[in-house]
């Protein structure tokens, strides 16, 4: 393969979105040509491994069967998990962890959040929205902007948490090419937010949309090597599983991004779920983030168009014009119970699905696997900051509802796991 030239590249936002995209575009299907195949040669493998895993997923669901894996927190626990059980969890890059926590320890914390912010007189103080992200979403509120209350906190720095946090990131490649681009044995705290929604809500959903990024994810440089193996045509190497380059870049700034490097986005029920009731679904195909990598490369999109993605909203996914075979594969949870945690890869499509007339509640709250890394260590500060004075993290919009709040969790609280992974330590 002939020496490479760097592509043109942004490390903060461009001034012109569209010349930007225009110019990496014709850069990255330069590269590929000089690999000596076609821009439409290497979408056409990626087209065929992921239309081989949306037959297998369709053809599951018609045997009755549940896409998505489930196993044992005592297994992960014991280290007994199987080796077909991984090998599955692997391929569709999704899971339900039973039993993770007790089911009445989480009905309580499910109770003690209700007191917290009653107690706090949050609804009297709510504002509404802060965001639009889920702006589709019609309750009053559904998405609460708290992050400190005890049972979040206690649930973050738990041993049962830091246990099935290490066993998901341990599913990721992370040292190669002379680097340990993460620690698999230590998160991050990553504070996020809440949801509770009532029985006999009505809820639009959220539509198909990943999460890790949007136009930085073609136009920066440590993305650009985190997704050499799609842009130069060695596509066949490519691998979801792999952390390089993608645990020290930049993201851009906007009211969606996420400033640490998680290996999977998860929640965790503080009720009990049915599968047909407004739940999660994902695309359960790691490797489909090839897809829509270099989807925009081919002919019937614009030049200056990246298949609907820019800044400052959540990466489009739903769009049957350019990903109509992908959705095909959208799956949803089984039902759960509380205590449950469901976990999905962090390139991973997802979608919530809508609900009329909701049946029982409908409450998590959302806690990922985000291992200690350069990015996660550059964003542990505000996050403490954050924690110390009660604030909302920088992630979130400013709202700060809890500064004032008595009850929220403290520093005097912490346990090891909650002060490594808030680096107050060290």
């Amino acid at each position: 393969m002939p020496v490479q030239t760097a592509l043109p590249h942004w490390e903060t936002t461009p001034d012109d979105l569209r010349a930007a995209t225009r110019e990496v575009k014709a850069a990255i299907r330069a590269r590929i040509a000089a690999s000596g195949r076609t821009v439409e040669e290497v979408f056409a493998v990626v087209q065929r491994g992921v239309e081989a895993e949306v037959a297998d997923i369709e053809a599951a669901r018609e045997r009755g069967e549940t896409v998505w894996p489930v196993i044992d927190y005592a297994d992960i626990a014991a280290g007994t998990v199987s080796a077909a059980d991984l090998a599955h969890l692997r391929r569709r890059g999704c899971l339900v962890v039973r039993g993770h926590f007790d089911r009445e320890q989480a009905l309580g914390w499910d109770r003690e959040i209700v007191s917290y912010v009653e107690r706090n007189a949050f609804f009297e103080q709510y504002r509404g929205p802060a965001d639009d992200f889920f702006g589709s979403v019609a309750s009053k509120p559904e998405i609460y902007p708290i992050y400190w209350s005890q049972p979040q906190m206690q649930a973050r720095q738990s041993d049962r948490m830091a246990a099935v946090q290490a066993f998901l990131n341990g599913l990721w490649k992370h040292e190669s090419e002379g680097v340990r681009w993460f620690d698999p044995r230590r998160d991050a705290m990553y504070p996020d937010r809440i949801r509770r929604r009532p029985p006999g809500a009505t809820s639009g959903g959220l539509g198909a949309h990943l999460d890790p990024g949007t136009l930085d994810l073609w136009l920066t440089q440590a993305y650009q090597q985190a997704f050499r193996h799609l842009f130069d045509g060695s596509v066949e190497q490519y691998d979801p599983w792999d952390a390089a380059y993608r645990t020290a870049g930049p993201q851009y700034p906007g009211s969606t991004m996420c400033s640490a490097f998680r290996t999977f986005q998860g929640w965790t029920a503080l009720s009990d779920m049915d599968h047909d009731q407004g739940v999660l679904h994902t695309v359960p195909i790691p490797g489909a983030m090839a897809w829509l990598m270099l989807r925009p490369l081919l002919p019937d999109v614009a030049d200056d168009d990246m298949c609907g993605v820019t800044v400052n909203q959540a990466f489009p996914a739903g769009d049957e014009r350019w990903h109509g075979p992908l959705l095909r594969a959208l799956s949803g949870i089984p039902d759960v119970r509380a205590g449950d945690s469901v976990w999905w890869h962090c390139d991973m499509i997802h979608s919530v699905a809508p609900v009329t007339d909701q049946r029982g509640w409908g409450n998590v709250m959302y806690i990922p696997a985000a291992p200690w890394c350069p990015r996660n260590e550059a964003y542990s500060a505000s996050v403490r900051a954050a924690f110390l004075t009660g604030s909302s993290p920088a992630d979130f919009p400013e709202e700060h509802y809890e500064r004032d709040w008595p009850g929220r969790f403290t520093v005097e609280q912490l346990n090891a796991t909650g002060r490594r992974g808030l680096a107050i330590d060290g």
